[in-house]
């Protein structure tokens, strides 16, 4: 299976005295390092993933657990008029985001701030982020990269200007966290808080026909 080049250091960094007890003969030594490599390979693995086909459809950026689906949170949301899905992920989930929506980045931003349990209400408001705004014509969605309390770095490849598609990849968050979607009024949600999606699979959102 692929893994995302982002775990590299840890698995190596897993294996490296691993090998050291192996040569000096102590194999009980080497054990647990072999297992939290093993461990660090699955948490940065990568599969592939079959996109739905459609121009107006808002696909999960991650795997995971819908912790909100409807009306945006107080204080939550960017500027303006929300509809807001949230997906919690727990450490055993694939952590390789996806895009979204199929479009044009026009802005990524960056803020930093706390490092809450993501599954709490107040993180998506404190806690450090990313935000890419992707827009195609007079569609706008905007997809929101939350670290949590294991969560302590943001991996980001995509930049301002790149043209995407849904599903394609476009960074990490590494151990545990959470992704925010946000989409206008009008739009059609298509999951429900406790459901459990699979990114670049799941359809979260649907645009009506002819808008």
């Amino acid at each position: 299976m692929r893994i995302d080049r982002a775990g590299t250091p840890f698995i190596v960094g897993a294996l490296a005295p691993a090998a050291l007890a192996l040569v000096a003969r102590r194999p009980r030594l080497a054990i647990p390092f072999l297992a939290l490599a093993g461990f660090m390979a699955y948490f940065f693995r990568d599969p592939e993933r079959t996109v739905p086909v459609g121009d107006n459809l808002v696909v999960a950026p991650a795997d995971g657990k819908i912790m909100v689906a409807g009306p945006a949170e107080p204080g939550v949301p960017p500027p303006g008029d929300w509809q807001q899905i949230s997906i919690f992920l727990s450490p055993l989930d694939v952590h390789v985001n996806r895009i979204p929506f199929s479009g044009t980045v026009e802005r990524v931003e960056y803020t930093p701030g706390k490092f809450l349990p993501a599954y709490q209400a107040e993180s998506a408001a404190q806690n450090e982020r990313n935000e890419l705004w992707i827009r195609r014509g007079e569609r706008l969605v905007v997809a929101r990269q939350l670290v949590g309390i294991l969560a302590r770095r943001i991996v980001c490849r995509v930049a301002p200007g790149t043209a995407v598609l849904a599903g394609d990849r476009f960074g990490l968050m590494k151990f545990g966290s959470r992704m925010d979607v946000f989409v206008p009024p009008g739009v059609a949600i298509a999951v429900k808080v406790g459901d459990r999606v699979v990114g670049g699979e799941t359809v979260l959102a649907r645009w009506p026909a002819g808008r």
